[in-house]
């Protein structure tokens, strides 16, 4: 799978842009602020249908515009289907469109996991240094991407959550009696889907698990011993019997306070956080090993290579991991990739061994075009 080209329209600095981009190599050289990333994002956006950076899809909208279109085609499909455009629009105050050969999904959610991606970016040691909601995030995008069924649990259960906290809320502004029968009811519908997302994170670390501790071991040559653990309240209990147990407190913090929201993802290195433990290597480490066992494993279950986007990592990797990671694009590990970086001539440098085809665009301030 290859993205042949990239259009952009008033899409966070840019005005107007139009790339067409090569099916190896493409690398976007400028100084930092000038929009190299957001061309990483505009991709994201394609894959994903959201920003890989901010929250609210209306800051992607260029500053004094209305809204913004992202818009490419992929080509070179595993099952040989002929090239297919997707646009990503956004309007304020109305809803995101994403649309397939200008055919609008009925469901957004219809589109994840058709053009999957991975992104390493200087920003990945979040994962290891922030709370638990940025590790469930991250494994709950890559299972969503592989798995439409846990998607679709995903989604109607983070519904049903938000339907039980605004009946939480609503009890406490009121400051009298709540309907407790419809609290039973969302309760009953929660229970079972909050089992059934706890069930198949635990089944899916069990494969997980050793891709990464391999591309960990690749990256750091070190003796230590990497793992992965989920922790979550819910294998030694009744999911419906905690919620009730909770429901005082959750009435008096207007949350609700147990189930797979809440639980963690612990990065363990010797049986220790590696958040503690770990040196500013094997940290980085640690997260590149996320990264790379995230692109095998989506391209071996969706029978494609996932685009792969690689953001100023010549600036934030020693040479060893660079090194490392350009064998693996040597060896053809990988498919189409996108890379960002302040230096032409050390892209030059670190690309020099490599016989694919390079394309190489010059970045400035909102402008873009091809070197």
């Amino acid at each position: 799978m290859n993205l042949e080209n990239l259009h952009l329209l008033f899409f966070k600095n840019y005005e107007e842009a139009q790339l067409a981009f090569s099916p190896h190599i493409n690398c976007f050289i400028g100084n930092n602020g000038s929009g190299k990333t957001n061309l990483l994002d505009a991709i994201h956006y394609l894959s994903l249908t959201k920003s890989a950076f901010t929250q609210a899809d209306a800051q992607s909208i260029r500053q004094g515009e209305e809204f913004f279109v992202v818009r490419g085609r992929f080509g070179d499909r595993p099952d040989e289907a002929p090239a297919e455009t997707i646009q990503c629009s956004l309007r304020l105050g109305q809803k995101k469109t994403i649309t397939h050969d200008k055919q609008p999904y009925e469901r957004v959610s219809d589109h994840i996991g058709r053009y999957p991606v991975v992104l390493i970016s200087p920003y990945d040691t979040d994962l290891i240094r922030q709370g638990s909601e940025e590790r469930r995030k991250y494994f709950d995008s890559l299972m969503s991407q592989l798995d439409h069924e846990y998607l679709e649990l995903l989604i109607r259960y983070t519904q049903l959550l938000k339907q039980r906290n605004a009946l939480l809320k609503l009890a406490a502004d009121r400051q009298a009696g709540y309907d407790r029968d419809y609290l039973l009811t969302i309760d009953e519908q929660l229970a079972p889907l909050g089992e059934q997302l706890v069930q198949r994170r635990q089944e899916f670390l069990v494969g997980f698990e050793p891709l990464f501790q391999r591309h960990y071991a690749q990256l750091a040559d070190g003796q230590e011993q990497v793992t992965l653990t989920y922790k979550s309240e819910l294998p030694s209990a009744d999911f419906g019997k905690l919620l009730r147990l909770q429901e005082r407190r959750d009435l008096t913090l207007q949350r609700t306070t147990t189930g797979p929201h809440r639980d963690d993802f612990t990065f363990l290195m010797d049986e220790k956080p590696v958040k503690g433990y770990g040196s500013q290597g094997q940290q980085k480490s640690f997260v590149i090993a996320l990264k790379l066992a995230q692109f095998e494993l989506l391209a071996e279950r969706q029978n494609q290579k996932p685009l792969l986007l690689l953001d100023d990592i010549f600036d934030r990797l020693d040479e060893k991991r660079i090194t490392r990671l350009m064998q693996l694009v040597a060896n053809h590990t990988f498919g189409q990739i996108f890379l960002t970086d302040t230096h032409l001539e050390r892209t030059d440098r670190v690309l020099a061994e490599l016989s694919e085809d390079i394309r190489r665009f010059r970045v400035e301030a909102g402008t873009v075009a091809r070197l």
